[in-house]
Formats: structure tokens, C-alpha cells, sequence
């Protein structure tokens, strides 16, 4: 699927006429005639509602009550009124109105489904990529979008680019929505962007969170049950339940299981007991000598245009899943990912809880700081931290290249502490911290929430939307979708509004997700306690693709942008690595040179960082 939205106004037909060329285009049209929704979709895909002259829209896998919607739309207002119509729809989907010449746009609060827009001749156009707008926007006769290599040195950042930076497109002059918003189209073609949704304060009882979170899953799930849908069984608790959910709701399902390279991993034998379970379902267990390594493939073509994929090192892994199941006539395939971002525990959860039960936390403090080997310095000292966002965000700059944080360290603050590697040159360091000086002085952005916990957990959320949007698009070609309902806003609602204390029972692990499935999915599987690891794949990966990698720094593209130096990554990936961690830098990196090779190739004279052509 892919599709731009236009305004309901007589300048958008100037810059209709690029977006209908091509086979199967489709046009939506407003009351007025004038075109609204033009692109590509199965039928399954659109859900349209008309009430007179106003129309709704869902793009994408929810289930639209077609007389309550009606109903709303006539009802409102204004588009503001449809927020709680919005709010109330299973699934994960983009979503368009056309109100008495207005137009409203939105995806999904973790933005696994985005809206981008841009400004052509006066007329924002909106769409759910930023390539077609970059075509649209760029004032050449070719129509040859450009890149902004600042913003791609700002993808080089380990573990990833801090909010809101993280949203911004590597395509100049496109822009993307910001989490919770909704952008609005006026009859004159201009454009303003409008919060309508804010994350939920952690109040909820544990009984009325469990309850809450299990009624938004079972939906989400049968969003996605109307045909043959294929689920990871990786024998974790997140991918787990989806499946005993699929079976709940009824699906026809096919279920994969990838043995890990790692014989201490007892994912495997975890997996075959749920498939025990499962009887209904159809049951795949692939070998590891059958699968792709990680970092495969990493020196060709990425195969999607959004920017640098953020899982690249798995890629082929997946591409080899999606035609198994697609063989079994899957057309969804549902992940796991966001399971952990929702339910597990962030030590940040920590500063929260100190701030709500200051005495009594102190025996949870205590016991995780000896689980996790933090040293008592760096506990207090990020407890006792009261910086802003903003501060937080300005500092960041200035560490750029220090030592990543160690073990020993309790990460207490707003966010993961992002670090350039190596390799990165002068140049792209001096405009990444540019970037992020820029951020926090001039934006002043604020956090999600005022709670660290409730700020990275949905900023962690957002991340995985975000890879689960440009791995569906890099696969697209499979013709099976890649889904992940943990990332739905009813089921991200629904976690957000779990107490911080709830999240930290001794001894349990997510215990807030086992209460909701409880029932469902049997107490033998919900007995876990371990949890598979996977530095095995990395460290092979890295071992059988090396010289792959190494023929990445004969002709560097990144280096032809001024970002990487080729022979200090080389010495890198020549160098030794005791610790899987120490691998996680060169991720980033190998996407934004595979996606340059595939997409974004510099054209000769192109201006470097360094104000030099390539």
C-alpha cells in the first residue's frame, strides 16, 4: 500500500498529476470532485464512510463499526470531535478525513503507519512515505530528490537518534508528523499539525490495567484474523501469547520457529511446548544451518526507500521467513516486538518510583542495583537527576564520542546515552552535535511525559514502530505484511496506563502482561522464567560476513558524503570483539551505506559534509 493525501482545495490540482502516473494508481475523491486519497491498495485495505458530504477514511487492518462512524462524522463539529473515534479503533492504521473542506491526517501513535508531508508550490501533500514528496518537492525538471547528509549522519548515533530528531526524514524538505499528532489540510492548501493524543497518566489498578490491556490485545489480534495470518513462535512470552491470541479469536494461523545458534537457549524447547498447545495451528521449526546469518547481505541493494533500515542485520533472516509463510498462504505475519518495549522494566522506572514512594523503594532500588552490578555512585547520582529534557538533550551533544556507558553504570536518565563510533568523521561529529545543540536550544522539545518512565517507554515504542514501518516496506515484495500488535495505540493505551510499581514485582517477570493473558495462554508457558540470548548470531554473523563487510570500505559511499572515515571502520572490523555489545555500533552504520547503495546513491559532484565533491 502507498498513497498521498491532498487538500480539499482548487491549487492541489496542480500537483495531482505526477501522483496518478503509473499502473493501478486509484483515486478517492472529496465531495467536491477533487481528488483526496490517490495510490495503491488491496480492497481489504480501505474501510470508506461517507455521512453527506463528509467522509472518513481508514487505511490499513482495524475493524470500523460502519454506523457508529457515520453517526460521528455527521455529528461533529469539528475534526477535533472524531478524536475519540480515533482513539476507539483496533488495529494499526492511517487514518484521513474530508470535513466540510478540510482534511485530516494521521497514522498510528507508535508510528508504525506515518504521515510525512511536504510543501509543493504553496500545497501541503501528505503521504505514508517521504520519497514521492521529496520527487514532488524538488524544484529540478528531473525530479531527483536529495538527501540531507547531516540528518544521515545523525542515523550513524548508537543505539539511535534521541527524540524528536528521530522522526526527522533523511529526504530534504520532507517533513513527518510528530508522535500523538494529527495534521490538518486547509481549503487553501496550507497546513498546521494538531496534538490529539497524549499518553495516559499511570494510575490504573492492576486489575483494571490487566483487564484493559487483554480486551485491547484480543482485538488488535482479530483485527488481523479475516484470512490466513502466520505468528513467531519464538518461545518468549511477547511472541508467544500473540499466537495462543491468534488461536483465541479463532485465525487460521501457521506458526515459525527459528532454533537459535546458542544450545544453552531453551527458546526452542519453549516453543515446542506451546506448539503442543496449539493443535489447530500448523507448526514450523527451521534449523539454524537453514537460516541466513545476521549482517547478510549487508553489501546489497536494502530494497525499500525510506531511509536506513533499522534492523538491516536481519534482513535476509526475514526476507527467507515471509516466502516460508507466504508458501503457507500467509498474508500477515505478526512479531512479538514491543512486547518488552511495553511490559518489561526500564531502569528509569526507578527515578519514577523513588518520586512516588520515596521510602518504599528503597528495597527495590537496592535489589536491582545488585542485580545489575550499578555501582552506588552512578545510582544516586541518577536518582537524585532533575534535569529537563532539553538539558538532557543539550548534553548529549557534548558526549558524543565519550566511552559508551559501561555495566556499572545505571542509566537513570531521559533516554539511552547515544554515542557516534569510531569511524565517524570530524565533520559528521560537528554536525550531529550541531543538530542536537539546535534541538535543545532552539525547539526546547519537552518530553512525552513528565514521568522518565512513561517518556521512554513510549519514545522506545516509537523507535520499534518506526523499524516495523521500514521493515514491512522493504519486504513489501513478499506480499506478506509485517504486523506487530503490542505497537497498536489501544494496546499502547492500555500498557501505558500500568502503575510503576505494578511493573516491578520481585520475581515476576512482565507481570502485567502474564495477568492480562492469563487464561489464554496456559500457566505451564506463563511458568517461564528464562530468556533466550542471541550474541551467538551476532558473533556469527559477524564472523562468516566479515569479508563482505570489509569490501563495503573499498568504495564507501557514507565516505563520499564526508561521514565515515573507510579505513578506521575497516581496523574496526578487522579488530577483536569480546563482547556482543561492542558489535551494535557497526548496525547503524552498514544500514546507511546499504541504503545509499540501494536508493540514495550521492550523483557525481555532490557536496560532502566537508564542502567537497565526491
Amino acid at each position: 500500500m502507498d498513497f498521498a493525501v491532498l487538500p480539499d482545495s482548487p491549487a492541489a490540482s496542480a500537483v495531482t498529476e505526477p501522483l496518478t502516473r503509473g499502473p493501478g494508481v486509484q483515486v478517492i475523491r472529496h465531495a467536491s470532485g477533487r481528488p483526496w486519497i490517490v495510490g495503491r491498495w488491496a480492497d481489504r485495505e480501505l474501510t470508506l464512510v461517507s455521512a453527506g458530504a463528509r467522509r472518513l477514511a481508514v487505511l490499513g487492518r482495524s475493524t470500523v463499526d460502519r454506523n457508529r462512524t457515520a453517526r460521528a462524522l455527521a455529528d461533529a463539529r469539528t475534526m477535533g470531535q472524531l478524536d475519540d473515534l480515533a482513539r476507539s479503533l483496533p488495529g494499526c492504521f492511517h487514518l484521513t478525513v474530508s470535513f466540510d473542506g478540510w482534511t485530516r491526517a494521521q497514522g498510528s501513535v507508535s508510528t508504525a503507519r506515518q504521515i510525512f508531508f511536504t510543501d509543493v508550490r504553496g500545497v501541503t501533500v501528505a503521504a505514508d512515505g517521504p520519497r514521492r514528496l521529496a520527487e514532488l518537492a524538488h524544484p529540478g525538471a528531473d525530479r531527483t530528490p536529495s538527501v540531507d547528509p547531516e540528518l544521515l549522519a545523525l542515523r550513524l548515533l548508537t543505539p539511535s537518534p534521541p527524540w524528536p530528531l528521530s522522526l526527522r526524514p533523511v529526504w530534504s524538505k520532507v517533513s513527518a508528523l510528530g508522535v500523538g499528532h494529527r495534521l490538518e489540510l486547509g481549503p487553501d492548501g496550507s497546513a498546521r499539525t494538531v496534538r490529539w493524543w497524549r499518553p495516559p497518566e499511570p494510575e490504573a489498578s492492576p486489575e483494571e490495567a490487566a483487564e484493559r490491556i487483554r480486551a485491547a490485545l484480543l482485538a488488535c489480534v482479530a483485527t488481523r484474523a479475516g484470512s490466513t495470518l502466520s505468528a513467531d513462535l519464538s518461545g518468549g512470552l511477547d511472541s508467544t501469547s500473540l499466537c495462543f491470541l491468534a488461536d483465541a479469536v479463532g485465525a487460521d494461523f501457521v506458526t515459525h520457529h527459528w532454533k537459535p545458534a546458542d544450545r544453552a537457549n531453551d527458546d526452542t524447547d519453549w516453543a515446542r511446548r506451546a506448539a503442543g498447545h496449539l493443535p489447530s495451528a500448523r507448526h514450523h521449526f527451521a534449523a539454524t544451518q537453514d537460516s541466513p546469518t545476521w549482517y547478510e547481505g549487508a553489501h546489497v541493494d536494502a530494497g525499500q526507500e525510506e531511509g536506513p533500515l533499522p534492523w538491516a542485520r536481519n534482513r535476509a533472516h526475514m526476507a527467507r521467513l515471509l516466502a516460508s509463510v507466504a508458501a503457507d498462504g500467509s498474508g500477515c505475519h505478526l512479531l512479538g516486538v514491543g512486547g518488552d518495549e511495553l511490559f518489561g522494566v526500564l531502569p528509569t522506572a526507578l527515578w519514577s518510583l523513588v518520586r512516588r514512594h520515596p521510602l518504599g523503594s528503597l528495597s527495590t532500588i537496592h535489589r536491582f542495583r545488585v542485580l545489575n552490578r550499578w555501582s552506588l555512585a552512578s545510582t544516586v547520582r541518577g536518582l537524585a537527576d532533575s534535569a529537563s529534557y532539553a538539558a538532557w538533550l543539550r548534553g548529549t551533544a557534548d558526549r558524543l564520542t565519550d566511552p559508551a556507558p559501561g555495566p556499572a553504570d545505571a542509566l537513570l536518565t531521559w533516554g539511552w546515552e547515544p554515542r557516534l563510533p569510531p569511524w565517524t568523521t570530524p565533520d559528521a561529529v560537528d554536525a550531529v552535535r550541531g543538530l542536537l545543540r539546535n534541538a535543545a536550544e532552539q525547539e526546547q522539545p519537552r518530553a512525552h511525559h513528565r514521568d522518565r518512565a512513561q517518556h521512554q517507554t513510549l519514545d522506545i515504542v516509537v523507535q520499534t514502530g518506526s523499524g516495523v514501518r521500514q521493515l514491512d516496506a522493504a519486504l513489501g515484495d513478499s506480499g506478506v505484511a509485517c504486523e506487530a500488535p503490542y505497537l497498536d495505540d489501544l494496546v499502547v493505551e492500555a500498557a501505558l496506563s500500568v502503575r510503576v510499581e505494578d511493573r516491578l514485582v520481585s520475581g515476576d517477570f512482565k507481570p502485567m502482561l502474564r495477568r492480562a493473558v492469563r487464561g489464554i495462554v496456559p500457566d505451564e508457558i506463563l511458568a517461564r522464567r528464562s530468556k533466550g540470548e542471541f550474541s551467538a548470531e551476532a558473533f556469527q554473523g559477524m564472523r562468516r560476513n566479515r569479508a563482505n563487510l570489509l569490501d563495503l570500505c573499498e568504495d564507501l559511499r557514507l565516505s563520499h558524503l564526508g561521514l565515515v572515515d573507510p579505513d578506521a571502520l575497516r581496523t574496526a572490523l578487522l579488530s577483536p570483539k569480546p563482547q556482543s555489545r561492542q558489535l551494535v555500533p557497526y548496525e547503524n552504520t552498514l544500514a546507511c551505506e546499504s541504503w545509499l547503495r540501494s536508493v540514495a546513491e550521492p550523483a557525481p559532484g555532490a557536496a560532502s559534509l566537508a564542502g567537497e565533491t565526491s
